[in-house]
């Protein structure tokens, strides 16, 4: 899943100084799930806007919405129809950036803000903890690796073995709460029986699959060539 984390209010009420009518919109998706971007989350948003913007002595009329997701036209439609149905000045959505590039491409001369900054891949750990698993590179090479992403989790990013700075099995940038990746993909491949694997040298990476290539997309033919 996505995982985001809320920008910081001063700057969120900022972007909306110069305008009126104002909507919030959150995603039913990964930011409701990581507790940053759902309907609880909207209105905790908009009532401290309101109380914020009340106390400034601004008169303006927060709106609440939140969508099962914003990453697909089927379901930002009722945003769509609603910021001009009711003549919304600004749109501040509290999905990751995803939402926040759909609604813009979407909404004309409407402004759309940002009320989250997305961070990355995750997984939920416990429950309030999330933790990188997925860089979203576009070459996966975790069958190399018993399954787990040196890419992501290795702070120096390493492809062939740990750096000097790993001890006792954690990474140096934070011992207390980051894990050497290495000494876990060790331990992986120990377990299965596959330690050899370790001679072998990983080559260098090919960026060109993630973001450093270029703008991506994907394309499922089969359906693609029904439009």
């Amino acid at each position: 899943m996505i995982v985001a984390d809320p920008k910081p209010f001063g700057q969120v009420k900022g972007y909306l100084e110069n305008f009126e009518r104002i909507l919030i919109v959150g995603c039913g998706a990964c930011t409701t799930v990581c507790l940053a971007g759902g309907e609880a989350e909207v209105r905790l948003l908009a009532s401290g806007m309101r109380i914020a913007f009340g106390r400034d002595g601004q008169s303006k009329t927060i709106l609440e919405d939140c969508v099962q997701r914003q990453c697909d036209v089927e379901f930002v439609l009722p945003v769509l129809s609603r910021v001009d149905n009711e003549k919304i000045d600004a749109v501040v959505t509290i999905a990751c950036g995803v939402g926040v590039n759909f609604l813009a491409d979407r909404l004309g001369k409407t402004p759309v803000f940002p009320g989250l900054n997305t961070t990355f891949y995750g997984a939920g750990m416990e429950p309030g903890l999330w933790a990188e698993m997925c860089a979203g590179c576009g070459e996966c090479m975790t069958a190399l690796t018993g399954g787990i992403c040196p890419v992501a989790r290795c702070s120096k990013h390493l492809l062939n073995g740990p750096c000097g700075g790993s001890e006792k099995g954690k990474c140096e940038v934070d011992p207390a709460n980051i894990d050497c990746v290495w000494q876990l993909i060790y331990d992986r491949l120990k377990r299965l029986g596959r330690l050899d694997d370790l001679q072998n040298i990983i080559a260098p990476k090919d960026w060109r699959t993630a973001a450093d290539g270029g703008v991506r997309r994907t394309i499922r033919e089969h359906l693609y060539k029904l439009r």
